[in-house]
């Protein structure tokens, strides 16, 4: 059977479904010893947030939410301030807040979303995609590493130093 797995923009209904997706990846987070996500945040406020922000997208597998992640243009005022050097200034899309719900782990889904974050930028006539991840989070580290995304440098989010990551685009012709 072929999955048919869509993103788009994540609506207020949406919440209750992305927020047991989070409430799990956070507790995977904190049973792997992280302290990622450990600090009260994300809640169902930043969901809120970010989708009437209309910065909220979901992955879904034939309507099922299956993974959310916060996805924005040009709107990162910490990344200014990296320890470090991005590969690019020019205009960027920024993704946070990625979560894939506990019954599709291992499936390469954070890796699909990602690939629809860069279509999402690429649409926008944007060429670089930035991210962040925690210092512990070697599952994020290495999907970054496999798809192409630069080490940077280190930004700082409500008091810790997380890892920075840049992708220039190729322009698809």
């Amino acid at each position: 059977m072929h999955n048919e797995y869509t993103f788009r923009k994540a609506q207020i209904s949406d919440i209750p479904e992305i927020w047991i997706i989070l409430q799990k990846a956070i507790q995977r987070r904190k049973e792997e010893g992280s302290k990622q996500w450990q600090d009260g945040y994300p809640n169902p406020e930043v969901i809120q947030n970010d989708i009437e922000k209309e910065i909220g997208f979901v992955l879904t597998d034939n309507q099922k939410i299956i993974g959310y992640t916060a996805v924005l243009i040009n709107d990162e005022p910490e990344y200014a301030r990296i320890e470090g050097k991005w590969v690019t200034d020019e205009d960027f899309v920024v993704f946070h807040r990625v979560a894939i719900s506990e019954d599709y782990l291992g499936k390469g889904l954070a890796k699909i979303m990602i690939g629809y974050i860069e279509d999402y930028a690429l649409q926008n006539k944007v060429y670089s995609v930035k991210a962040d991840t925690n210092f512990d989070n070697h599952a994020m580290m290495a999907i970054f590493d496999r798809l192409g995304y630069v080490y940077c440098g280190e930004v700082y989010f409500r008091g810790s130093a997380r890892r920075a990551y840049e992708k220039v685009l190729d322009l698809k012709v």
